[in-house]
């Protein structure tokens, strides 16, 4: 058995979530406890009966943008398809792309706004090294009012082949969102309804932002045989002062620093990467595997990933190789809901 091997296991399609439970906070609640090594079965709404007082809890507050775009080449009429992934200077846009055929520099595409409307052209400038295209919109708009307009929800392939709904605007999406700029959104965030957010912090359990635009490679198997070799996408990210100073004075009182999503895992380590956790900007390519000292999460709430990819890694890094075996075992036993619109689990 190779390394990656370990980070295989069987799950019956049926239980890939197409869709999310009607209301957020009814989502199931797998609570693992490395500390007695036990399995105990709860409801998202039940976090106010399992957080205490002083807790943190720190929340992705990025905002997933309708990224998926689709179109035809003007060369020759044929079916195109992109995925935004970032504006840089001079509005210029960094995609992945594909269409039939090579697609070359300087063609345009036209692309089809969510009523099925031709509207604006890009133009394919550069191709990258990784794959991506770098191209203009002739448009004068605001990147992501544009996007809003010609985009659709990136649903990643195991929701409904990537087809969204008009509903997936409103549910592939956290209640807290704010920053523009994820490409997928950071799933374990959306069990949180507003009034469960209240009902926390009348509870006096602190909540804490930070943004991590969670990228295109965030569901990517990992190709390599060993998981030294794999090459690890990077994501833009950004920790505030204050917001790392209430974490510090939370933990020094006694508080756990609970991380709701891998996203927020990642970018609280790597602001923290000499011991310290500080304010931190720019990009992350952090992997965490086994082993990783954890210097700031304490507990971790998180959706069921999918085998063979870093988020397992991460998970199984933080919660224990057999523990977590044993939890997913357990969850498909019980016929838990997986992935993105699926059930979650909290490590404490």
């Amino acid at each position: 058995m190779s390394e990656l091997d370990q980070y295989d296991y069987e799950l019956p399609r049926h239980l890939i979530a197409q869709q999310p439970v009607p209301t957020r906070v009814d989502a199931r609640l797998l609570v693992v406890d490395r500390r007695r090594q036990t399995l105990v079965h709860h409801h998202i709404r039940d976090l106010p009966e399992i957080l205490r007082p002083g807790d943190c809890l720190v929340l992705n507050d990025t905002q997933v943008v309708p990224a998926r775009l689709l179109g035809r080449r003007d060369s020759t009429g044929g079916h195109w398809e992109g995925l935004f992934l970032e504006v840089g200077e001079g509005g210029l846009w960094r995609i992945l792309c594909k269409a039939r055929g090579r697609l070359a520099p300087n063609e345009t595409i036209r692309l089809t706004n969510a009523q099925g409307q031709d509207d604006i052209q890009l133009r394919l400038c550069v191709k990258q090294a990784d794959g991506s295209w770098i191209v203009s919109p002739e448009s004068e708009e605001e990147t992501f009012a544009l996007l809003e307009r010609v985009g659709r929800v990136p649903l990643p392939h195991y929701i409904r082949k990537g087809e969204m709904d008009e509903a997936d605007r409103r549910q592939y999406q956290t209640v807290y969102a704010r920053w523009p700029g994820a490409v997928a959104a950071p799933t374990a965030g959306l069990h949180f309804s507003e009034s469960l957010l209240r009902r926390l912090e009348e509870d006096r359990v602190v909540l804490c932002p930070l943004t991590l635009h969670t990228g295109a490679g965030t569901f990517r198997p990992i190709a390599a045989p060993r998981l030294a070799e794999h090459k690890m996408h990077a994501e833009w990210g950004m920790i505030r002062q204050e917001v790392a100073d209430r974490i510090l004075q939370c933990r020094a009182a006694g508080g756990r620093v609970v991380a709701v999503g891998t996203t927020s895992v990642r970018l609280l380590e790597t602001a923290a990467a000499d011991g310290t956790l500080k304010q931190f900007t720019g990009y992350t390519d952090l992997f965490i595997r086994p082993p990783f000292p954890f210097h700031v999460v304490d507990a971790l709430l998180t959706n069921f990933h999918l085998p063979r990819t870093t988020l397992l890694v991460l998970v199984r890094t933080f919660g224990g190789d057999a523990l977590i075996t044993r939890a997913y075992a357990e969850a498909v036993r019980e016929g838990y809901r997986f992935y993105s619109y699926g059930d979650a689990m909290l490590i404490l």
